[in-house]
């Protein structure tokens, strides 16, 4: 592979790396890193440990990170369309922990999709506060949807707009703010070949204007005293150490702080920017061939506590609400109660506060934030998707049967990770199955992975379409 990486790269990590250059560019003929993060909002660590169909190895930086070998496939076995655990790079797996997410607060994924950084965010909040999850192209915020839903978060709102439209909406608002910033790519190659075709000096440069834009929107988004965690994934100090030291000129309000497990990480470099800032020293550089991962970057800034407050616009005033409620939401309601009093008698989660509902045509969510509006602004996914309101009936969605344990359901049909009927309803094929009418809650090992809706002998299967195995 290293024959295929561009010739301006190569001569400049030579000039960077010096006498380390050679163990550099031999990680490239070393086999690719992978990773999974168990996910404590279905299964806690150790018990997945216990029933693990294959052989893992822990990631130092992340309680819940682990490396794997092939042959396994986990993307190919049940528990991951149960949610159990998120595939992701040991090194990607760094700058959610780096963050150190709270329950209860509101945090930023500036840059969410696909996913992985959001899921990791969602599960270190346990369900309280929220989560806005933000991706600019369309394609990308659907994927990051799914993964949210797969993941079982009930508190996320997904978002498809530009960092500057979110700034307008909401100016000091946050607690803490994840930037995973776009860029080269150069930390990637070994894994995606195809980032060496996509890569120019050109890329460099104009990734790192970008990465000043995002980065002053997501300084006006941050709250006082809140957190900042900057990564990419590419080696490039153009993108990394100088796009900090141009950040940190324009605003003398954040510092750079330690990072977590910065034992596992190799220092940022003070003398790769300009001017040189000895702080650097406390961002971090993920070398593949000093650890068992890809290449990425990590800066960890907190804004001072004295920063000027504002009010975040995206306020909802409660007149407004009131004359905003769309048609037909009372019938919605009435019908959400009906179905979770006879399907779901044991529901945890209580669904009290009757602003959370928001109505969007047929479809009945419940938002982790009622006191927001999120009217002009492109949103795909406003916190749990409950179903769809039909006349006379609702329908559950497949987000709420990964939400919801076995134990809040009124039925529950269970099935083995390798029972040949487990597999047919991965497929979408009804099932043959005794038991009483009504919406049943399907489940692998005892953790929920969809819905079925049992009648006459019958488990009739309800996986959506755009899921199924083939």
């Amino acid at each position: 592979m290293t024959k295929n990486l561009p010739t301006p790269f190569i001569e400049r990590m030579k000039t960077l790396l010096g006498h380390d250059y050679e163990a550099f560019v031999s990680s490239y003929d070393q086999p690719v890193t992978h990773g999974l993060r168990v996910n404590p909002l279905k299964v806690e660590r150790d018990d997945f440990l216990k029933i693990s169909p294959f052989a893992v190895e822990a990631v130092p930086w992340c309680e819940n990170g682990f490396r794997y070998k092939e042959p396994a496939r986990p993307g190919k076995h049940p528990f991951h369309s149960a949610g159990m655990y998120y595939l992701q790079e040991p090194s990607a797996m760094s700058a959610a922990e780096a963050l150190g997410a709270q329950p209860g607060e509101r945090i930023l994924d500036l840059c969410a999709a696909p996913g992985g950084k959001s899921t990791q965010l969602a599960a270190f909040l346990h369900g309280q506060g929220m989560l806005v999850a933000n991706e600019i192209h369309p394609v990308r915020a659907k994927a990051l949807s799914e993964n949210l839903e797969r993941c079982g978060v009930t508190n996320a709102v997904v978002t498809n707009e530009t960092p500057e439209r979110l700034q307008e909406r909401f100016p000091q608002f946050f607690d803490r703010i994840l930037v995973d910033a776009p860029c080269s790519g150069e930390g990637m190659f070994r894994k995606l070949p195809e980032a060496i075709e996509d890569w120019s000096p050109a890329k460099v440069t104009e990734c790192h204007v970008m990465q000043g834009d995002i980065l002053e929107a997501a300084a006006a988004m941050l709250k006082p005293g809140g957190t900042l965690v900057y990564s990419t994934c590419t080696f490039a100090p153009l993108e990394n150490e100088q796009s900090l030291v141009n950040f940190l000129g324009r605003h003398p309000e954040f510092e750079i702080v330690p990072l977590p497990h910065a034992d596992c990480f190799s220092a940022g470099q003070p003398e790769w920017a300009s001017p040189q800032n000895e702080q650097l020293t406390q961002t971090a550089r993920l070398w593949p061939h000093r650890l068992q991962g890809e290449g990425h970057y990590l800066a960890k800034l907190q804004k001072s506590e004295t920063a000027e407050v504002h009010e975040p616009s995206g306020k909802r005033k409660e007149k407004r609400a009131a004359k905003s409620a769309p048609a037909g939401r009372k019938e919605a309601l009435a019908a959400w109660r009906t179905f979770a009093a006879e399907a779901l008698p044991a529901l945890s989660k209580p669904f009290e506060d009757e602003s959370a509902f928001l109505l969007f045509g047929e479809q009945l969510y419940y938002s982790p934030a009622p006191e927001l509006a999120w009217d002009k602004l492109k949103v795909a996914r406003v916190g749990l998707h409950l179903g769809t309101v039909k006349k006379n009936r609702f329908e559950p969605a497949h987000a709420l049967a990964l939400a919801l344990s076995p134990a809040e359901a009124a039925r529950v049909a269970s099935y083995g990770a390798d029972d040949p009927e487990l597999l047919r309803y991965l497929k979408g094929e009804a099932l043959t199955r005794e038991g009483e009418s009504g919406w049943t809650l399907v489940t692998v090992e005892g953790f929920s992975i969809g819905w079925g809706k049992q009648s006459e002998g019958q488990l009739k299967n309800h996986y959506p379409k755009g899921l199924r195995w083939l």
